[in-house]
């Protein structure tokens, strides 16, 4: 698609990296500010009109929403100026699967921060989308080939 990636885990601080490492599950505390970080860049992308991707574990309902309206969506914030704050259009793709296949996955991961011991906490903590969200579900079950050609249609789709 000739877009710009982002991976949100580039973006954890050093404490949350640590916490992670030493097996210990990220709370709500722990994720806002990071969360709030990573709706600042894609707000910088939007207003430069640069398309872009990040792969984040937006894992509750919260989380996604402040991807979407930044520290708004915590504070409850109306801006005064119409459009100053206004909610980035974002389109949400679940991977979906079950927990034994991401487990075998995880396991081949080599040098990142995440142990497997976290992976039921993740499960554990997840919103999986609803309406009125803007997202689509993909099964990872699928072929990698599979996956990127249905996340690419529903994109190209608007």
């Amino acid at each position: 698609l000739g877009w710009i990636f982002y991976d949100a885990d580039d973006y954890h601080s050093p404490e949350n990296k640590k916490k992670m490492a030493a097996g210990i599950p990220l709370n709500d505390e722990d994720r806002i500010p990071w969360l709030c970080a990573l709706h600042d860049i894609l707000q910088r992308e939007e207003s430069s009109r640069q398309d872009a991707i990040l792969a984040c574990s937006a894992l509750k309902k919260m989380y996604r929403h402040i991807l979407v309206s930044g520290v708004s969506a915590i504070e409850g914030n109306q801006s005064e100026n119409p459009g100053e704050n206004a909610a980035l259009k974002i389109l949400f793709v679940h991977l979906d699967g079950p927990i034994d296949l991401i487990a075998r996955r995880l396991e081949k991961r080599r040098g990142h921060f995440m142990p497997l011991e976290l992976l039921k906490s993740q499960f554990d903590t997840l919103e999986p989308p609803t309406a009125p969200e803007n997202f689509i579900t993909v099964s990872v079950e699928k072929s990698l080939p599979e996956i990127v050609l249905e996340v690419e249609k529903a994109i190209l789709a608007g």
